[in-house]
């Protein structure tokens, strides 16, 4: 399995990412430049978290035209796996490879800290080792990371069984206390129909080394590998 990371100017969780994948998961990785105009053979994209040229216009705007997009959209059109994280979740709502867009946060404010997500679905290539309704901790940092959608599409990502993840409490429930930034229907992550495209806010990333104190990130990227060893 090879995983390929996708380096933006201003990406700042891109070596967090390869840390994870090639040392804790012991896979390989690549990292790919945002000029690049080739995956070289990797089987997995990732768009790592960060502020990709600075978060000018709107978060993931400008990164959507770096010219290693047109390789992850067409990529992801065959098929391809892609995991966008935080930053990256808003270049595949930008590159409409994702439905909705994410706003800033209803506090106006930057948000830096540990929240509870609950998995919604395990019928995805990220969620495959959580059960529906299981809870993890995980940090979110964001300005922009309140998911919106119009009532249609949030109506299909339901009926589709495209949400991945919603914020939460420590037990599970769903309030407005425990949605960080306002998100729609509390939606911290979703993917496409086609279930071969994922965007997530929170950086499981962070949270998948015993050193830090949190591993509940993990299983995210042993779902992963679970389902491609199948």
């Amino acid at each position: 399995m090879k995983f390929g990371v996708v380096v933006f100017p201003g990406s700042n969780c891109d070596r967090d990412m390869q840390y994870v994948l090639g040392t804790v998961m012991g896979q390989k990785v690549e990292m790919l430049w945002h000029k690049d105009h080739h995956l070289n053979g990797c089987d997995f994209i990732i768009l790592p978290g960060g502020f990709s040229y600075g978060d000018y216009l709107r978060s993931g705007a400008i990164a959507r035209f770096s010219p290693i997009m047109q390789e992850v959209m067409e990529f992801a059109d065959k098929g391809g796996n892609v995991l966008g994280i935080c930053n990256g979740f808003q270049i595949l709502t930008e590159a409409h490879l994702l439905p909705g867009v994410l706003m800033h946060n209803n506090s106006r404010q930057f948000a830096c800290k540990n929240i509870f997500i609950r998995a919604e679905t395990d019928e995805s290539l990220v969620t495959s080792k959580l059960d529906i309704g299981q809870v993890i901790k995980v940090p979110i940092a964001h300005g922009e990371g309140k998911y919106f959608a119009d009532e249609a599409t949030i109506k299909s990502l339901n009926e589709n069984n495209q949400v991945l993840f919603r914020y939460c409490d420590a037990a599970g429930n769903l309030s407005d206390v425990a949605n960080p930034n306002g998100a729609t229907d509390h939606i911290a992550g979703i993917c496409n129909k086609k279930r071969n495209v994922f965007g997530m806010m929170p950086h499981p990333e962070r949270a998948t080394d015993s050193v830090l104190g949190n591993t509940d990130g993990r299983v995210v990227f042993e779902s992963i590998l679970n389902m491609v060893e199948i």
